[in-house]
């Protein structure tokens, strides 16, 4: 629960407020950007929500992986609020709940005949547990890279679930059962696309040719409008991850980016295809 007597001085006048204890890790701006903004190293509330919008910041308080957003009236939540489906009948499902072991990344389920595949790992927690159980449970998990493994040891536990990650990243989810090396097929339309660069073992997942699922080798940013990638967060090699990116558009194509940290978008694929070969050409450019 958030705490008012930690209200971050720079919040706007009102009911939602953040607390001091933010880490950062901007999963309420990408959620719901016209009302969270940043300053001095934390996010903020920038406008009050309406009647309209406030859903999305019960979303956004729910997502917090410090609990860090509330209201001063101490609102109690608006009943269940994930998972979340991501359109309706898509079967894909944001699962809010992010973990601060993985900075606040996200984590998403993807409900399917042939088994039920999490997608990194939200904080465990009995709140989502009974709801993914209703929804199936989980018989895959897939890692996108080492930074984002947070509570994955627990799900695949509770439900008996195939652990997949990178042999280069292995090193963070040892109980792993199965490693990548190449490109590799899951299920039928649920593939691993190995991706180096944010980590020498980051892999994005591709579904029906349609959803991506990046981690944090590719997100859309609201400030742009428009793809990117995070070079200030990248832990293994700029260069080996602008050579991936460039072989993601020269082989797959996609029209949604789920991503771990970064906001997530919906479009056109042609329209994102050409977008990521113009990133990929930014990123060959030498720092500013």
């Amino acid at each position: 629960m958030a705490r008012v007597d930690l209200r971050n001085e720079s919040n706007v006048p009102g009911e939602w407020f953040v607390d001091t204890r933010c880490i950062d890790c901007g999963t309420c701006r990408d959620i719901a950007p016209e009302l969270f903004g940043e300053t001095r190293g934390g996010s903020i509330v920038k406008r009050q929500p309406s009647p309209a919008d406030e859903l999305d910041a019960w979303l956004a308080a729910q997502a917090c992986p410090t609990a860090s957003i509330g209201t001063m009236s101490r609102q109690p939540r608006p009943g269940r609020l994930y998972p979340r489906e991501v359109g309706e009948g898509s079967g894909v499902f944001d699962l809010g709940y992010c973990s601060e072991d993985s900075f606040g990344a996200s984590a998403w389920l993807v409900v399917r005949e042939a088994g039920n595949v999490l997608v990194d790992s939200p904080r465990f927690t009995e709140a989502l547990a009974g709801p993914i159980a209703e929804l199936g449970g989980i018989d895959h998990i897939a890692l996108t890279h080492r930074d984002d493994v947070a509570d994955a040891e627990r799900w695949a536990e509770r439900f008996g679930a195939r652990v997949w990650i990178h042999a280069d990243d292995r090193v963070a989810a040892p109980y792993a059962t199965d490693l990548l090396t190449d490109e590799q097929q899951i299920q039928a339309g649920f593939v691993a696309v190995p991706t180096p660069g944010h980590t020498r073992g980051s892999v994005v997942f591709l579904l029906d040719d349609r959803w991506l699922f990046t981690g944090d080798s590719l997100a859309w940013s609201h400030e742009r409008g428009d793809l990117a990638a995070f070079r200030g967060a990248c832990w293994y090699s700029w260069e080996v991850q602008t050579e991936s990116m460039a072989r993601l558009a020269d082989q797959h194509r996609f029209s949604v980016v789920l991503p771990g940290h970064g906001a997530r978008v919906s479009g056109d694929a042609d329209d994102l295809h050409d977008r990521l070969v113009r990133l990929v050409e930014q990123m060959g450019r030498p720092a500013a």
